[in-house]
C-alpha cells in the first residue's frame, strides 16, 4: 500500500476534494479520473527500470517504502530505517526499482504464490479470483520518493507499466491482486480497471499496521480491451492503452535469464543474513511452522547457516515432495506412437522436477502414453527425454499433465540442479 506525506494544508484540500468526489456517481467520478490522466509517451533518459538486485538497491528500496509507510501510518518506525517483511525472503518475491540518476526514487514488488501464500489473504477471499485458473501475483510495497509525488505519474506510470511488462512477459502471471487504502482505490479501479473482491473495504488490514484496505483484482488478458475501449482516441500523454500495451520504453531493463524461469531470486545467503538477522529480526520472529517452510526452500548448508533453528517436530502444514518442483514456462514438443502413427503435441511445460514436470495443453494427450519429450529449456539449452503420461487434471481452458521423466539427461539434470541449490538469477548466468 501506499499513499503520499504530503504538507498538513495539502492533505486537508485532497481529503476534503476526495469526500465531494465520494459523493459523484461512481460512472462520472470514473471518467473524471480517466480525464486527468497524464503519462508521459518519452521518459526522461536519466530514468530506469530493473529488478532490485544489489545490496544498495534493496536497502534504497527498502527505505523509501520505510518512510512512505511510516509517513501515512501503515507501519510504525523500525529502528533499520527499513520496511522489510518475510516476503521479501522468498525467492518467488520480486522487487522492481525505478532509478533517476542512479538514485532509487520508486520501488514496488511482485509477490507470486509461495509457501507463506499473499499477504493479503489474511483480509480477502481470493476463492473467486481462483477459480478462473491462471497464476496469481501480488502488487505490494509501493512507494515513490517525495521530491516526486506532485509530478503526476512520472514514476507511478512508468512503475505500473514494468510490472504489466514484467508479470506478463518474464512470469507466466495471469491474475494481478492488491490491498490499497480507500484514498487510493478511485486510482486503481477508474484508471487501471481493477475490480474489488469485496464491497466495503477493511477496516483494519494487519499488514498495513491496521488502517483500511480495498482489495482488487485484474485479469490481465482481458485488461487490453477495458483499457483500448477508455482510452481510444486520446492524445498520447492521456491515452494509457497506448502507452502499456504498445509503447516500448527503453528505460524498462527486463532481467536476463539462462533458463526459461519465471522468478528472478536476488536473496544470496549475504543479503539474507545482511537484511533478515542482522538489520532487522524478521527471521527470529518466525513462528517454527514458518522457520520449517524456509528450510524447506533453502535447503542447502550456505543457507542454513543464516537461517533460525528450526524444531524439528515443527510441522510446515504442507506434504513435501520427493524431489521439488520448480517454477518455469518452456516450450516442448511430444512425440509418440498412436494407432501405428507418429503423432506430435505440443504444449508448454510450467514446472519441472529432477523425476518429472507438468505440462499445460489445450489438446487431449493419452494418459500413459510414451514417448519422447523435446524441451527448450532456455535460449541454448535443449532437453531429450523419454517420459510417460501419468495424470491429467482439467480447468476451464487448459488440461494440466503430469509426466514421469524415465532417465533425464545431462540437460534437464544440470537445470533442475541449478534451480534446487537456490541460485540467484546472477549465479544463473555465470
Amino acid at each position: 500500500m501506499s499513499r503520499s506525506r504530503r504538507p498538513p494544508a495539502t492533505r486537508w484540500l485532497r481529503r476534503t476534494m476526495r469526500r465531494l468526489l465520494a459523493r459523484v456517481p461512481a460512472r462520472a467520478r470514473f471518467a473524471l479520473c480517466r480525464a486527468l490522466v497524464d503519462c508521459d509517451p518519452d521518459p526522461d533518459l536519466r530514468l530506469e527500470l530493473k529488478v532490485a538486485e544489489t545490496r544498495d538497491e534493496l536497502e534504497d528500496c527498502f527505505r523509501l517504502l520505510h518512510d512512505a509507510y511510516v509517513g501515512c501510518g501503515f507501519m510504525k518506525p523500525d529502528p533499520s530505517g527499513m520496511r522489510v517483511t518475510i516476503y521479501h525472503a522468498l525467492p518467488t518475491t520480486t522487487t522492481l526499482c525505478a532509478k533517476w540518476e542512479g538514485r532509487v526514487v520508486g520501488t514496488v514488488s511482485i509477490i507470486r504464490e509461495g509457501v507463506f501464500g499473499f499477504p493479503l489473504q489474511s483480509a480477502f477471499d481470493l476463492g473467486r479470483v481462483r477459480r478462473q485458473q491462471g497464476p496469481i501475483a501480488e502488487v505490494s510495497a509501493l512507494a515513490v520518493h517525495a521530491e516526486f509525488r506532485e509530478a503526476g505519474g512520472s514514476i507511478l506510470f512508468p512503475l505500473m507499466k514494468f510490472v504489466r511488462e514484467y508479470c506478463t512477459r518474464m512470469s507466466d502471471t495471469r491474475h494481478l491482486v492488491i490491498a490499497v487504502h480507500p484514498d487510493q482505490s478511485d486510482l486503481y479501479e477508474a484508471v487501471l480497471f481493477f475490480e474489488r473482491l469485496r464491497e466495503e473495504p477493511v477496516a483494519a488490514y494487519d499488514f498495513a499496521n491496521g488502517a483500511p484496505a480495498v482489495g482488487a483484482t485484474l485479469d490481465l488478458p482481458s485488461a487490453a480491451a477495458a483499457f483500448r475501449r477508455a482510452y481510444k482516441g486520446r492524445p498520447p500523454h492521456k491515452n494509457l492503452h497506448a502507452y502499456f500495451f504498445e509503447l516500448e520504453l527503453p528505460q524498462i531493463k527486463l532481467p536476463r535469464r539462462r533458463y526459461f524461469t519465471t522468478n528472478d531470486p536476488v536473496m544470496t545467503p549475504q543479503l539474507l543474513d545482511h537484511f533478515f538477522n542482522r538489520r532487522t529480526q524478521v527471521l527470529a520472529r518466525l513462528d517454527d511452522r514458518r522457520k520449517a517452510l524456509l528450510w524447506s526452500i533453502y535447503d542447502t548448508p550456505e543457507y542454513r547457516r543464516v537461517l533460525p533453528p528450526v524444531d524439528q517436530g515443527a510441522s510446515t502444514g504442507h506434504v513435501l515432495r520427493r524431489h521439488q518442483r520448480h517454477s518455469l514456462r518452456a516450450p516442448a514438443e511430444f512425440r509418440l506412437e498412436v494407432d501405428g502413427a507418429e503423432r506430435i503435441f505440443v504444449f508448454d511445460i510450467v514446472e519441472i522436477s529432477l523425476s518429472g514436470f507438468q505440462a499445460e495443453s489445450r489438446l487431449d494427450l493419452p494418459l500413459h502414453g510414451r514417448g519422447v519429450a523435446r524441451v527448450q529449456l532456455g535460449r541454448m539449452d535443449w532437453s531429450h527425454n523419454e517420459v510417460c503420461v501419468v495424470r491429467c487434471k482439467q480447468s476451464d481452458n487448459s488440461r494440466f499433465y503430469g509426466f514421469r521423466v524415465e532417465e533425464p539427461d545431462d540437460a534437464w539434470c544440470r537445470c533442475v540442479a541449478a534451480l534446487e541449490v537456490s541460485l540467484t538469477s546472477r549465479e544463473l548466468l555465470r
